[in-house]
């Protein structure tokens, strides 16, 4: 089963990953609201969180975190990857967005523009 795991030591905050998943989803459009990931900051560390089954997401905190003007305890990380609770939404119809490796075959395209390498494509055991 693959995944795509996310190094949270090598994100440097480009979002170069929301900009390229808008523009595979919406056509010619960068809008990283349209974005099935997306980097979130929490004190001087990036974490690039995607939404939908295709990630390994680790229960290990409840602390809160500041997002923006919001407060969130650290759940957020696994409610963004959630199937129950889906936590992005298409802006224009609240349908909720999650990943789709980018077709089939799967070929993530935040994986392959990662260029710092924080997302890599892993096969995980079923």
């Amino acid at each position: 089963m693959l995944r795509i795991k996310a190094d949270y030591t090598k994100c440097t905050g480009c979002r170069q990953c929301e900009v390229i998943c808008s523009l595979q989803h919406k056509e010619n459009t960068i809008n990283p609201k349209t974005s099935r990931i997306r980097v979130f900051m929490r004190e001087d560390l990036f974490f690039p969180v995607i939404a939908g089954p295709y990630t390994d997401a680790e229960c290990n905190a409840r602390a809160f975190v500041t997002i923006g003007d919001r407060e969130y305890d650290e759940c957020w990380i696994c409610r963004a990857s959630c199937p129950v609770k889906p936590w992005f939404k298409e802006p224009d119809t609240e349908i909720p967005l999650k990943c789709d490796f980018c077709g089939e075959p799967p070929d993530p395209q935040c994986v392959k523009w990662c260029f710092q390498e924080a997302l890599t494509l892993v096969e995980v055991p079923d």
